[in-house]
């Protein structure tokens, strides 16, 4: 039986709160801490690599236990509602300046909340999206479910981009500050409560999971089998490869664009008007995702996703040289960049699901969560790489706050913003063709395998 439409956009209005909280995080908060703190580029940059570093731990730990988790909500809402409390109130701390604390004391407080921020967000983004597998049987069921969380979330980063700026000085009457830290507030609250609607509506399949396999042993996650799965698991590996690179580019450009618009072009109010063309050309990547993937192969479309945001990129360089304060230039090169990432959204998800299977065929147990652990680390892995690539970029480059740049300086600025994502977004396509390979008559050989094996278990338990 399918997913009911109250169901079906409960679970996809989770994204939307999850991804706000996200989105303000990786727009926002290095330039919150450079500019409205005071904390030194190179510091921040270092300071989202090491908690990335953490991550590379954490994450799959948190994976293996939510796999073995049982209870009779069963495993993936407990730990979607826990970790979204607790996150809410860390991501209001971490924008928050504490009185009384200067220098050093800034840099060890924000250090810890921003730690604390990752380790929490993991906690519920990893059990979050290791739903979606069991929520779609089909492959045409499969891209149409899982687009709806993708346009929700993209509907927040749209939100995040478009108005977040605006939202900040409404809320802070002339101090930003204050504006950041009311608009966590507001997030924070936004938040649970899309997380509540998405924990009460939707069904969690793995209650009615059997805790045993067919011979009686219980089935859980190991460090070892986890281990195993990494390194066994081509098509995992694919996976990582393509989102990390993926990732790379959106965070790069994202968290670079407000200096670029701020400093390179010289005015900062075009921002908002890229990011909000660029996250409506995201929403319709995402519409137009299941479509395409009827009349078009995987590696079409998949080519067309990384083919678009290149040449939005260009677009973008040579519009900052001729026309640099021209709206209608700035828009379309947000909608090519983003039309693109939509795209890429989709097919990701997607590829998810297929990895998920792929594995339970290879090695016997879905491990969904494991898997799902390398969404959230990835996604983590690149805002840290970006944001420590932006960070040391800009004091190579001579980067100083909130005065007019050299022109070493811009020219530096127009390499990491143009130059880094065109080069990482051929690197994703080539990795995407060279390896991927769940798709045709391979797939449909793999669903089958799967189907089989399902039944064969049903049986068993039923014995």
């Amino acid at each position: 039986m399918g997913l009911s439409f109250k169901e079906r956009y409960s679970f996809g209005i989770g994204a939307l709160g999850k991804d706000l909280c996200y989105a303000v995080v990786s727009y926002y908060l290095m330039i919150y801490f450079t500019d409205s703190i005071g904390l030194a580029s190179l510091f921040v940059g270092n300071l989202f690599l090491v908690a990335r570093l953490w991550d590379a731990i954490n994450d799959p730990m948190m994976g293996m236990i939510v796999d073995n988790t049982r209870t009779k909500w069963g495993k993936f809402r407990p730990w979607i509602l826990i970790g979204t409390v607790i996150n809410a109130v860390v991501l209001a701390f971490l924008f928050k300046k504490p009185a009384g604390l200067e220098g050093g004391q800034l840099n060890v407080y924000y250090s810890v909340m921003y730690i604390l921020w990752g380790m929490t967000y993991t906690m519920m983004d990893i059990p979050y999206w290791s739903m979606l597998p069991s929520l779609s049987k089909t492959p045409e069921e499969r891209n149409k479910m899982s687009v709806i969380p993708r346009i929700f979330a993209s509907l927040a980063w749209l939100i995040m981009g478009g108005f977040g700026l605006a939202a900040v000085k409404f809320f802070g009457k002339g101090n930003v500050t204050t504006g950041y830290e009311k608009l966590a507030l507001v997030i924070a609250v936004v938040f649970v409560i899309t997380t509540i609607i998405t924990v009460v509506n939707v069904r969690d399949s793995s209650c009615n999971v059997s805790k045993t396999d067919k011979t009686g042993k219980k089935e859980g996650t190991s460090i070892k089998k986890a281990i195993k799965i990494i390194k066994e698991n081509d098509q995992l590996t694919v996976y990582i490869g393509v989102v990390l690179a993926y990732n790379l580019v959106a965070q790069i450009s994202g968290g670079m664009a407000i200096y670029y618009f701020t400093y390179v072009v010289g005015n900062e109010n075009l921002y908002p008007i890229f990011t909000a063309f660029a996250g409506l050309a995201e929403i319709a990547g995402l519409i137009l995702f299941p479509i395409l993937s009827k009349i078009m192969s995987k590696k079409a479309v998949f080519g067309l996703a990384c083919f678009l945001p290149a040449v939005g990129l260009v677009l973008l360089l040579i519009a900052g040289f001729i026309l640099p304060q021209n709206a209608f230039l700035v828009a379309l090169s947000g909608i090519l960049l983003k039309l693109g990432s939509g795209f890429t959204l989709g097919a990701t998800t997607v590829m998810l699901a297929d990895v998920i299977d792929y594995g339970q065929v290879k090695f016997g147990t879905r491990n969904e969560s494991v898997i799902a652990s390398f969404q959230t680390l990835l996604v983590k892995t690149a805002s840290a790489v970006a944001a420590w690539l932006i960070g040391v970029g800009l004091t190579i480059v001579g980067y100083v706050p909130n005065v007019a740049q050299t022109g070493t300086t811009l020219f530096g600025m127009r390499i990491i913003m143009i130059a880094i994502p065109s080069v990482i977004t051929i690197l994703g396509f080539i990795i995407y063709c060279k390896g991927y390979k769940l798709h045709g008559e391979y797939q449909q050989k793999i669903m089958e395998q799967l189907n089989e094996m399902n039944k064969q278990k049903e049986a068993n338990i039923s014995l």
